[in-house]
């Protein structure tokens, strides 16, 4: 479940740099403005960097404009994905988190615009993205391009949804 974290997975094997992260407009929507880089959990610091831009833009930018973001956010991303990992030599490279932007942009999008739910939309989507429970972990072993890696966090965040809602209606 977590080979992708470890040491010897392909992605420490194959580390990328800022100058990598800006060489290519496919880079750079890929690790969303070279956020990708950092490291460790770089797919942290992707959906803490969309979290942080969602906080910042929404008070001026309506639902209709964040629904527009996550549609171009996604196909951006099957594209960007794609190229970013060729060019890296490994699929589904931790690096490229706007998968990790589009997916917390929609879990945002569902939950109460209050602190306490932006935190709890924040974890939900991280534990479900990163524990990878089915179907999110069969699209991730099965899909092997940019589809495979947007889908597999957009079943993350469906899931992170579900808990949400449900945590919703308990309280």
């Amino acid at each position: 479940m977590f080979e992708k974290y470890s040491r010897q997975s392909p992605t420490a094997l194959h580390p990328i740099s800022l100058k990598f992260a800006f060489e290519k407009p496919a880079h750079i929507i890929a690790t969303f403005f070279g956020t990708g880089v950092l490291r460790p959990a770089s797919g942290t610091f992707g959906t803490l960097a969309a979290w942080l831009l969602y906080l910042a833009l929404s008070p001026y930018l309506g639902p209709i404009f964040w629904v527009c973001a996550i549609v171009i956010a996604f196909f951006a991303g099957v594209w960007a994905c794609e190229i970013t990992c060729k060019d890296i030599g490994v699929h589904d490279h931790t690096s490229t988190v706007i998968d990790e932007v589009f997916a917390i942009w929609i879990v945002l999008l569902t939950v109460p615009a209050t602190l306490p739910w932006q935190i709890a939309a924040f974890v939900a989507f991280r534990f479900f993205d990163i524990v990878k429970i089915p179907p999110t972990s069969w699209i991730d072993r099965n899909i092997e391009n940019g589809w495979g890696i947007m889908l597999d966090d957009l079943a993350a965040a469906i899931q992170a949804i579900l808990v949400l809602w449900l945590a919703h209606l308990i309280i």
